[in-house]
């Protein structure tokens, strides 16, 4: 009776193994399609960080084009980022408060991706009438720099603040970037290689950095899979 049982139940376990062959890795696809990183529009963002002309964006918002100057009086623009993951921040070199571990957590993470060609980094000064290029190059050499990772970068003031509350809602504070206008932030915006953003971490934070770097490989997964 037993050997009988066992006899009609062999195309059973055939068809059970068969199904978990194919259906598990299609599951598991499937999972892996879930995690793909939220693509951030104005409408999905803090409305205190989104300016009150793009409020009304819910999709397609991209990093506006830009002209800035590297450490090194290189001209820096949206090309040098094409086809690139990258990472920007706004900090600014005689900063002594959160700049400090931001630019020890962005350095870490230059050094992390050193040899990945996909992943670049951005830093924009808030104070650009003090961050002259020789400045910004002996800040740089400071921090460890490799030129060509990462950019340091100065530039028209109203140009670097416009792109921090249009383009990348980095900061809280109202203003039009003149003389009397001051931005500060801890913000690390991660952005795709379609100029999109793809995340927002506290580059002071320890966790935080962990979460970016575990999105960085989500989001290279993302095109590998393309």
């Amino acid at each position: 009776m037993e050997l009988k049982f066992f006899k009609k139940s062999i195309p059973t376990f055939i068809f059970l193994a068969l199904f978990s062959v194919v259906v598990i890795p299609v599951f598991y696809q499937l999972l892996k399609v879930d995690e793909k990183l939220k693509i951030y529009n104005p409408a999905d963002v803090n409305p205190r960080l989104v300016d009150f002309s793009m409020k009304h964006i819910t999709k397609d918002h991209t990093i506006a084009d830009f002209e800035l100057t590297n450490q090194n009086g290189e001209k820096i623009t949206n090309k040098n980022y094409k086809d690139k993951i990258y990472v920007a921040d706004f900090f600014f070199t005689r900063c002594q408060t959160i700049c400090i571990n931001m630019a020890y957590n962005m350095g870490e993470l230059q050094n992390l991706y050193k040899k990945d060609t996909e992943i670049m980094f951005l830093s924009h000064s808030v104070t650009p009438e003090i961050d002259s290029v020789t400045v910004l190059k002996e800040y740089a050499d400071r921090k460890g720099v490799i030129d060509g990772k990462w950019n340091i970068t100065t530039g028209a003031k109203k140009h670097i603040y416009e792109l921090a509350r249009k383009s990348y809602f980095a900061v809280l504070d109202e203003g039009n970037g003149d003389e009397n206008d001051f931005i500060h932030t801890e913000q690390f915006v991660l952005v795709d290689k379609e100029k999109r953003i793809r995340g927002y971490y506290d580059g002071t934070e320890k966790e935080d950095m962990e979460k970016l770097k575990k999105d960085i490989l989500l989001l290279k997964e993302e095109y590998a899979s393309q």
